[in-house]
């Protein structure tokens, strides 16, 4: 079982050079599946003028689609007009699983519905939790209900994200398994050196958006900078709600305390990281959280809502957990401030040792490995049966769009044969990516195909 190379497509709508959580697993499981001896290849759409083919870290094949970007970084759901193309790079890659990322990718439930039609297997993997009672929330989990309906397995990054996406998308629990997220410790190191001495340090790194718990934190900042004349905030993010931070800096007269630093490159979060004592996480919900991980692994006191996934991630002695409001937040903030004037904190080296024996991506990789194994195993359905799983989800209209997709692919079969078809070169580990110094790999220089 562990001898099983496979063919992998990542397929989601959010990649470099978008950066966020989903971007870093992505990337960062795809390298070690790459060092593993599998093939992978990423498929999202185009960003600016980044369309075609690019070559990342170690030979990471990127296949950036001419598709436009309809509504925050996502694609319009055509399911019709992407299966030329597709098709076509799941057949010249030789790809015998479609992994999808991301519940709001709709890039990634495209990939799987044309790769289950075209008999390849398919795992997706929910990084986020959704409600159940606005209207937003009923129609993004039906339309998952309808895309899960027929995949052959699901990933969830926490047990609270398994039983969120078993309630709200009606998938046996026996095709779910939880794998967590990692952090590459070897990036995420601790440096005392870098904080300042005068000050101490409460570092946000999140986006801007009503769901990380901004409003909490334009009644945080103030209450705290007036309690604690020695503390300053160093903010790093982007979003709709700056306007927000940037008021409230304002109006209380804080700019030499509040810092907002906006939108970060990954490699810059560590050095940020680096300058503060405690981190604070406000997020209203969360399937993981892979911030506080990070911060952990630099050493740092974490104060966050206990929300979600979070209180999975790490022990509770690396971590201030408080109900999502205010006052709470303001407590847990005030105790670990404390803790720190009263030296009663862990060592920042200690902590990231013990970070890097809890998460690690090999560790990740494995996991992972096992499921592509188990459905690699399953047997192929033919379209009676694969139509059969959508009825449950009580959408009929939904099964015109599946036939007319395989129609599609019918028509395509028969005027773009496979044999007519070009097959990609592999570039293995083993063949040190023929000579691979001749691209200008690693995420900021990138080269075409």
């Amino acid at each position: 079982m562990d001898e099983q190379k496979h063919k992998i497509c990542m397929v989601s709508d959010f990649f470099y050079p978008n950066m966020g959580g989903v971007e870093e697993h992505i990337f960062n499981l795809s390298q070690c599946l790459l060092d593993r001896g599998h093939k992978v290849v990423i498929l999202t759409h185009s960003y600016g003028n980044r369309v075609g083919i690019r070559y990342m870290t170690n030979g990471l094949k990127v296949y950036y689609l001419p598709i436009k970007v309809f509504y925050n970084q996502c694609v319009l759901p055509t399911m019709v007009c992407s299966i030329p193309l597709i098709r076509y790079i799941f057949i010249r890659e030789q790809i015998e699983i479609v992994h999808g990322h991301s519940a709001f990718s709709a890039l990634a439930h495209e990939g799987m519905l044309i790769g289950h039609l075209m008999g390849l297997k398919t795992v997706f993997t929910d990084h986020s939790l959704f409600g159940f009672a606005d209207a937003s929330a009923v129609l993004t989990n039906k339309c998952l209900e309808i895309s899960l309906a027929d995949c052959d397995h699901c990933i969830c990054v926490s047990h609270t994200g398994k039983e969120n996406t078993v309630l709200r998308a009606k998938v046996c629990k026996d095709r779910v398994s939880v794998i967590p997220n990692a952090v590459d410790t070897a990036l995420f190191t601790p440096d005392i050196s870098k904080r300042n001495k005068d000050y101490l340090t409460i570092v946000v790194v999140s986006r801007l958006v009503y769901r990380k718990g901004v409003d909490f934190l334009a009644y945080i900042i103030p209450e705290i900078c007036a309690r604690y004349e020695n503390v300053q905030f160093l903010i790093g993010g982007d979003g709709p709600k700056r306007w927000l931070i940037e008021e409230i800096r304002e109006r209380n007269l804080l700019q030499h305390r509040v810092t907002l630093l906006g939108s970060l490159e990954h490699s810059q979060v560590k050095h940020l990281l680096n300058k503060g004592h405690i981190f604070l996480n406000t997020s209203l919900t969360e399937a993981y959280c892979m911030a506080i991980v990070e911060a952990a692994s630099c050493g740092l006191q974490i104060v966050s809502t206990k929300v979600g996934g979070i209180p999975e991630v790490l022990p509770p002695d690396l971590i201030y957990l408080v109900e999502p409001n205010v006052s709470a937040l303001i407590e847990g903030l005030e105790h670990a401030i404390s803790d720190h004037h009263a030296g009663k904190v862990l060592c920042p080296t200690e902590i990231h040792k013990r970070i890097g024996s809890f998460y690690n991506w090999h560790n990740v990789t494995k996991r992972t490995e096992v499921v592509y194994n188990s459905v690699q195993n399953k047997e192929k359905r033919n379209i009676g049966k694969q139509l059969s799983s959508y009825v449950r989800s009580n959408v009929w209209p939904y099964l015109l769009v599946v036939s007319w997709c395989y129609i599609v692919l019918c028509f395509l079969e028969y005027f773009v044969p496979r044999k007519f078809i070009d097959i990609a070169k592999d570039y293995g580990c083993n063949d040190k990516l023929c000579d691979i110094k001749k691209f200008k790999v690693g995420k900021s220089n990138l080269d075409e195909d």
